[in-house]
């Protein structure tokens, strides 16, 4: 198997899918995956737009988005999956899918390396990611087996019972900070409770979907039950508006994501949401400081700082204040920045260019505003030594500091290694401060008194929360947030709810008792 990139990326299992002529990355076939194998699209003229490597600039492929003809196609491809695979016992169901995750494991390098070409995250975080999607696949094929109705005995030796149905065809749109785990994370309950589903990744990294659709083939399912569609928002809207779609799985921004429920709504389909955070981090001066430390790194600068449950609002009590800030921008100021294929980098590139200018942007205008907030570290343009990385997308970890509640950097989410740090003197005050924004996806508490730290929580108005850790996401508990953060809830048992219908079956065991 040839290296690629110079040697940066090694291949050994999985397909040829990448290759270098002229310098450039190309990939070698269709991203595109429904019937049961990878469609080329017939039409030449559809504008293609370019794809690249976060961490050297360079083009990975240029990507044609799939039109109306070619959704038609992947959606009449999932229906005939769907009615295959919703008559199956939730036992057979659960075969295919640990088969599933079985490959995933014993491809897990080669998946990581691909996903890092494409999203520029370290190889260490990508491992894990790919750790995430094979845990979730494993859990939803337990749930699958356990997939049942409620008796009720009725007056007469009458009774009712329920059952616990599959919608049909399923959308999942991706977005692009963990290409490969979202699509395991939508398409994981959507097939353990028996429907299909066409998946959208995001067109910035289009590259691993294709991956997930191969696997569950190579393990037994059916064609089309998980296929893949590549575009942008055109794309997206074709397929929120296919007649035969029943439900849209959507991960992504607020403004996208209002659009989508808007679409959705035409046909009255149910919609799951994950948006975006501008979560509250709440250190009392009680913590384990060094604890307090790693939990606000966790919270900032996993994948770039481009996680949407991000404790970005960091407010820390005003007596630990000094020594907090002295740590958290040492540490900071520590974290190994470059070739994300390498073991020892811990911060990679951003996903493209324009993120990171518009990241830097907010470092920038943050500075300016009334009373501007200081740079304690971080905040710049940053190139590598490897002249090979020159051209990526990198920048320092920034750490603010006096910042406030009215400044933009704290307001809006920047999707980026920004940390924004508040002090607060009082409970009452920060659970204040804390529930003032329109988004509440995530929030976390660091301190030793634990009546505090359960009292705080169930006042903080978001929907996954966190006690002395951040970030800690098992796939046996729901994730998902409050007000415009999202409906719905990805992963634990409760999702089960959200990829199925209940139908309600009364059985009259007498004569009909009629009015008339």
């Amino acid at each position: 198997m040839q290296h690629l990139l110079c040697g940066r990326l090694h291949l050994s299992g999985l397909p040829m899918l990448l290759s270098i002529s002229s310098g450039t990355l190309h990939i070698k076939d269709s991203l595109n995956f429904w019937s049961g194998g990878r469609v080329s699209l017939k039409d030449v003229e559809t504008k293609s737009e370019p794809v690249y490597e976060p961490a050297t600039g360079r083009v990975l492929c240029q990507l044609q988005a799939c039109g109306a003809a070619d959704v038609d196609a992947a959606v009449r491809s999932a229906s005939a999956a769907f009615t295959v695979w919703s008559k199956l016992a939730g036992m057979e169901r659960a075969r295919v899918m640990l088969e599933a995750a079985r490959l995933i494991g014993k491809r897990r390098e080669e998946i990581a390396e691909i996903e890092v070409v494409n999203n520029g995250k370290s190889i260490t975080e990508a491992r894990l990611d790919v750790d995430s999607a094979r845990l979730c696949i494993e859990y939803f094929a337990g749930q699958a087996t356990t997939l049942s109705g409620q008796h009720v005995q009725l007056p007469g030796g009458s009774f009712a019972y329920t059952r616990r149905e599959p919608l049909g065809v399923c959308v999942g749109i991706g977005a692009w900070n963990y290409p490969f785990q979202i699509a395991a994370w939508k398409s994981a309950p959507a097939i353990a409770c028996g429907n299909s589903m066409v998946f959208k990744p995001s067109p910035v990294t289009p590259v691993t979907a294709v991956l997930l659709a191969e696997i569950y083939s190579q393990a037994g399912a059916p064609e089309g039950l998980f296929s893949v569609v590549q575009g942008g928002q055109e794309t997206g809207s074709l397929l929120c508006h296919h007649p035969s779609v029943a439900k849209v799985s959507f991960t992504g921004s607020v403004p996208t994501g209002k659009k989508i429920m808007e679409m959705a709504s035409r046909g009255v389909k149910p919609v799951t949401l994950e948006l975006g955070g501008k979560s509250p981090l709440i250190i009392f001066e009680d913590t384990d400081l060094e604890n307090a430390v790693r939990g606000a790194l966790m919270a900032n600068f996993l994948s770039q700082g481009q996680v949407c449950s991000n404790g970005t609002r960091v407010f820390v009590q005003s007596s630990i204040l000094p020594p907090f800030l002295k740590e958290v921008a040492r540490r900071t100021k520590a974290i190994q920045i470059g070739d994300p294929l390498l073991d020892e980098t811990r911060m990679g590139a951003l996903v493209s260019k324009p993120h990171l200018e518009k990241v830097l942007g907010y470092v920038k205008q943050a500075k300016k505003e009334v009373q501007g907030a200081r740079v304690l570290c971080g905040g710049e343009p940053f190139i590598p030594a490897d002249p090979k990385l020159k051209d990526g997308y990198y920048m320092t970890p920034c750490v603010l500091d006096g910042c406030t509640d009215d400044m933009t950097c704290v307001r809006e989410e920047i999707f980026g290694p920004v940390m924004s740090v508040l002090s607060f003197d009082t409970e009452d005050e920060v659970l204040r401060r804390a529930n003032d924004s329109a988004l509440g996806l995530a929030a976390g508490v660091f301190t030793k008194d634990v009546k505090r730290a359960h009292r705080v929580i169930e006042n903080l108005q978001a929907g996954s929360c966190f006690i002395n850790n951040y970030n800690i996401t098992p796939v046996e508990v729901p994730f998902g947030g409050y007000k415009a953060s999202g409906i719905g809830r990805e992963n634990g048992q409760v999702t089960i709810e959200f990829y199925t219908q209940l139908k309600t079956v009364v059985v009259e065991m007498g004569d009909v008792d009629s009015l008339f």
